[in-house]
């Protein structure tokens, strides 16, 4: 049996780990040896830019499969019932994707793409239907990556041809837009190479963490569940903002080729659902996974050690709470970040908007968004301990300037957030103990500020240093345990809104006088309706 592929770690740094490892080569539904003839395949690939050309191949594939939902779809969601809808635009958009998706297996097969022309002169010219079988079972063969690119090539040219007849008819209803995109789903379900449709993995030639700080910084995280908790979490992040990257490139692109605007579509698709993916992940089973890790640690240990390990194990216990609620942060702000973009932000498919006005609304959605993914993982970063210049840690001049006023932007709004909430719980009257509905009623606006604190507030808490930290997890924590209004409870809550607030205005000043930001000035209004978007006003 071969030795599986190898991970060669960035220069300098020291080898992965087995969580690390695992993500890269074991998350793929690909058997060893097909896992190690791709790997060389890659390695000797002669194409120009073909890290770019196979990440492309990639993202469209997952795209496609992905747009088939129309939940990736951007805009609000649809009042009328999706029967009624017509499908032609979202339809005309997955064409462009399966052209583009024959073009980049045309160029990664080189000189094989002229076997694949020879053989489809043959196919049309032969005139006996058993040759004929013979030779699409010859092309369905998939022995080698060159075989499984013929096969993609063959199957989304004649998916083009099909999709051109059905764009001819007056209306598209759903079933027959969902089955043609699950006819293209099916033909890359069974690419025996290039199948990127499972949720959360990963390719060792296009997803390795690539800077040595950051791959260190993983590495170091003591225990395995967390250290699979955190690699994850950044070898998504880091690849959603190279699809972003994608998506703009295509933007970029489609003032000399109008259709990769559409493409640029499909790129959109798939880092929704792959932000999706990382969300539910996190929230379903980052805690149960450090949980479980924490229990087999205590279970190694004899009753005699354990009181000389108190004082470790409960300094253990405090870090994988740390480790949680930051995951959960990123989690949260993920989610409330891609609601944004993608429900307030980017229009609808069948829009129809002229395409220099889409191109802007594209551009200026994804301007929002890398800063915010970056800021998520400077977050990730800082609650692991460290300090990374984000530069450094995103090799962009443009970055640090961006990722500051996009924390300047996040202060200022959940200031005005927990303003609003420290006034509204200063005055509200406790409800009638008899009246347990109305109770429970005016408790909304609560949980309605938890959700906001978990995905704005503690990332701002946790990253800038605040002195009363510890005192403000603890009095919002005391309002995660109860259902009801608790007068005293509610008090101590309002005393450290106020004083948080206080905090997030000096913080605010103080970012506005950084280098990065010297001589820019704030944007109090579009501040103010990002604030509206988030609120869901």
């Amino acid at each position: 049996m071969p030795a599986p592929p190898s991970l060669p770690p960035p220069a300098g740094s020291i080898a992965p780990r087995e969580g690390y490892r695992s993500l890269l080569s074991g998350s793929r539904e690909m058997r060893r040896d097909h896992a190690i003839t791709r790997e060389a395949w890659f390695s000797g690939l002669t194409a120009e830019r073909k890290v770019d050309l196979l990440f492309e191949l990639e993202v469209l594939l997952r795209g496609l499969a992905c747009f088939a939902n129309p939940r990736n779809h951007p805009g609000p969601p649809r009042r009328t019932i999706i029967a009624a809808v017509d499908f032609r635009e979202p339809l005309r958009v997955a064409r462009e994707g399966m052209v583009r998706v024959a073009s980049l297996s045309r160029t990664l097969l080189g000189e094989d793409e002229r076997v694949f022309v020879f053989q489809r002169y043959l196919e049309q010219m032969i005139p006996e239907d058993t040759a004929r079988s013979r030779f699409v079972r010859a092309t369905a063969a998939q022995e080698t990556p060159e075989q499984s690119l013929l096969a993609l090539r063959y199957a989304f040219g004649h998916l083009v041809e099909i999709v051109d007849g059905l764009l001819r008819v007056e209306r598209l209803p759903f079933r027959t837009f969902y089955a043609t995109m699950g006819m293209q789903q099916r033909e890359v379900a069974r690419n025996t190479y290039f199948n990127p449709l499972r949720a959360l993995e990963f390719r060792p030639e296009l997803d390795r963490i690539k800077n040595p700080e950051v791959f260190a910084l993983v590495q170091s995280v003591p225990g395995e569940e967390a250290h699979r908790l955190v690699a994850l979490s950044f070898l998504t992040l880091f690849r959603m903002l190279k699809t972003l990257a994608l998506a703009d490139s295509l933007v970029e692109l489609s003032h000399n080729e109008p259709t990769a605007l559409y493409r640029a579509h499909l790129a959109l698709a798939a880092l929704r659902a792959e932000a999706r993916s990382l969300v539910a992940y996190l929230r379903a089973h980052a805690g149960a996974e450090l949980a479980e890790g924490f229990e087999r640690e205590l279970f190694t240990i004899s009753s005699k050690a354990m009181h000389a390990r108190y004082e470790s194990l409960l300094a253990e216990g405090h870090r994988l709470v740390g480790i949680k609620a930051a995951l959960e942060g990123i989690a949260a702000k993920l989610r409330l970040e891609m609601r944004r973009t993608f429900v307030r932000e980017l229009p609808p498919i069948d829009a129809q908007e002229p395409a220099p006005e889409l191109r802007k609304k594209i551009l200026a959605a994804t301007e929002s968004l890398r800063p915010a993914l970056q800021s998520i993982i400077l977050f990730l970063i800082r609650a692991l301990g460290a300090r990374l210049d984000a530069h450094f840690v995103f090799d962009d001049l443009a970055a640090k300037r961006e990722v500051g006023e996009r924390l300047r932007k996040d202060v200022w709004m959940f200031a005005q957030i927990v303003r609003g909430f420290a006034a509204k719980a200063a005055i509200i009257r406790t409800p009638d103990k008899s009246d347990r509905w109305a109770s429970v009623e005016s408790f909304r606006f609560v949980k309605e500020f938890l959700g906001y604190f978990k995905a704005m507030g503690y990332p701002l808490l946790r990253t800038n240093d605040y002195p009363r930290f510890d005192q403000f997890l603890s009095a919002i924590g005391s309002l995660e345990e109860t259902d009801l209004l608790d007068p005293q409870r509610m008090g101590r809550v309002v005393e450290e809104c106020e004083a948080f607030h206080a905090f997030l205005l000096d913080l605010f000043e103080g970012i506005g006088k950084r280098e990065e930001l010297a001589g820019t000035p704030f944007d109090r209004r579009s501040a103010a309706e990002a604030l509206r978007m988030y609120l869901g006003g």
